[in-house]
């Protein structure tokens, strides 16, 4: 008999950023598939097993979930933040689609999370108040050339832009390069809100004119923001500054 895979979005950080359905599906599990760090992440109890993983190893954890539901297991597969963002989800439906034809059969549920832009934005004020998009840096699975079109396209089009994996031990270079080209489009005036481990113990946001944007601010645990010429900071005394992008627009 099948049993259910469930996806798992676990938000930013502590645990009271869970959705309630989040917290029911993994009281439900008898297994948990993941990347090391988002097991770690899921409390220990009497009868669930955690099965982690490598980063890079996505297909085949969720080949493997999705098989461990098809023998008839209550299975979860946790993400950080939501996992139809840069994350397990698209890589559960691959495997759907290319895998075993009975795991089409799967009761599968997708459970959305609180992904970090939002977290980020919702820190900093409310710099994704009017359009905005997602563009992720790593050039792991698309060519880099491919994501310079898309920040250019991005920043002409008058998109805020949340950058995802800004930077990494591999790819040191490329948010720098990022900044450098968004400046050509940009000027040197739109705000950047760097916003690292937003919702746990450690988080730090810091704002900087994209003129002074450092790309040694960021790690892989840090989600960047871009805003627009209509992007405004609002000091107050005191008090971290609110920066925000009207929900009105004069146009591009």
């Amino acid at each position: 008999m099948s049993g259910r895979l469930a996806v798992i979005g676990l938000g930013p950080g502590d645990a009271y950023h869970r959705t309630a359905e989040a917290d029911a599906e993994l009281a439900a599990a008898e297994m948990i598939y993941g990347y090391g760090p988002y097991l770690d992440r899921v409390a220990d109890r009497d009868g669930l097993v955690k099965i982690a993983s490598d980063n890079r190893e996505e297909l085949d954890r969720a080949g493997a979930a999705l098989a461990s539901a098809a023998a008839g297991h209550r299975v979860a597969m946790v993400s950080g933040g939501d996992p139809g963002v840069f994350a397990m989800a698209a890589a559960v439906c691959e495997a759907v689609e290319k895998g075993d034809p009975a795991w089409r059969a799967i009761d599968l549920a997708i459970v959305p999370g609180v992904t970090a832009m939002l977290a980020v934005a919702a820190a900093a004020g409310a710099p994704l108040g009017h359009d905005f998009c997602a563009i992720s840096l790593s050039d792991n699975l698309k060519p880099w050339s491919v994501v310079e079109k898309r920040l250019s396209a991005a920043a002409a089009a008058g998109f805020v832009i949340a950058l995802y994996n800004p930077i990494s031990r591999a790819r040191p270079w490329q948010l720098g390069a990022a900044f450098a080209l968004l400046r050509q489009t940009l000027g040197g005036d739109v705000p950047v809100v760097f916003g690292r481990a937003i919702g746990r113990p450690d988080a730090r946001l810091s704002i900087a004119p994209l003129a002074e944007a450092d790309a040694e601010q960021a790690d892989m645990a840090t989600l960047v923001i871009i805003g627009t010429a209509e992007t405004r900071i609002v000091e107050r005394p005191g008090l971290q500054p609110l920066v925000y992008t009207p929900r009105f627009s004069g146009g591009a």
